[in-house]
């Protein structure tokens, strides 16, 4: 007697694609933490291979135990699959609501960890492109505005800073008015010095003043149907993969119950 094999490898594969994924993004935060020096901020709210071995780690141990309960028709190990499922499920559900009902104080906490990230901006190499990369493709300077970067100890716009990039914006925050040319000429690092002395309506032709929290919570306004069906897509596939492992180790409860019925019947005949 065996399990439904159509159910059993379609949620094999499933977990091992997961697996496999995990598996890399730990390679990546391997790499990546390994390649910092030595002074790396070691927080995880801030330092992106941090974030990238914790997610990588959680999903590579739990991936693992579903794929060997699946291959191997263990109960036990799709048991406890199913359950960190069903937690992860139930979570998630959770977070989504108090996100909608508390937005104001999730717009809080966000403001406050990009802060963070912006006073150690010097200090990871990892984080610096992270918010290099955010402010070029939102086009976008700080948390709120260009003058957030006081908040970092080398832009601090105070006349008691010795830094070189005092009242400065990193060069992500610059405009390029040609990008085409941008990419093949050589990058003016220092396009941003000096910027935070100079009003919002004369640094706007120099650089970018909007801050990076309204516009990425701009950008999922209007993205909003994307945004919510990758969610609900990710969602309902966890839901059916849940679902597969209930299915299969309910097939194998009931086969273990059969073949003690049948050993059973076996001596009184």
């Amino acid at each position: 007697m065996r399990t439904k094999q159509l159910i059993k490898y379609t949620l094999f594969v499933s977990c091992y694609l997961f697996w496999v994924a995990s598996g890399l993004m730990v390679a990546v935060g391997i790499y990546a933490k390994l390649s910092k020096e030595a002074s790396a901020v070691d927080s995880l709210l801030t330092d992106p291979s941090l974030i990238l071995l914790t997610v990588g780690i959680l999903m590579f141990g739990i991936t693992f135990v579903g794929c060997t309960g699946a291959l191997r028709d263990l109960p036990v190990l799709l048991k406890i699959f199913a359950w960190i499922l069903l937690i992860s499920l139930i979570l998630q559900i959770v977070a989504a609501v108090l996100g909608f009902l508390f937005s104001g104080m999730v717009l809080e906490k966000a403001a406050f960890l990009m802060g963070k990230a912006i006073s150690g901006y010097r200090n990871d190499l990892d984080l610096q492109n992270l918010i290099d990369y955010i402010q070029k493709k939102f086009e976008c300077c700080g948390v709120h505005s260009y003058k957030d970067w006081s908040q970092n100890i080398y832009f601090e716009c105070q006349d008691s800073n010795p830094s070189l990039e005092r009242c400065a914006v990193p060069f992500s925050c610059c405009i390029q008015k040609d990008k085409k040319a941008a990419i093949t000429s050589v990058l003016n690092s220092m396009c941003g010095y000096g910027t935070q002395n100079l009003r919002s309506w004369k640094a706007e032709s120099l650089i970018y003043t909007e801050g990076c929290l309204e516009k990425i919570v701009g950008w999922g306004q209007r993205n909003l149907l994307l945004v919510a069906g990758l969610a609900i897509g990710l969602f309902f596939l966890e839901i059916l993969v849940f679902s597969m492992a209930v299915m299969l180790i309910y097939q194998i409860d009931l086969i273990i119950q059969k073949r003690k019925s049948t050993r059973r019947r076996g001596p009184e005949k």
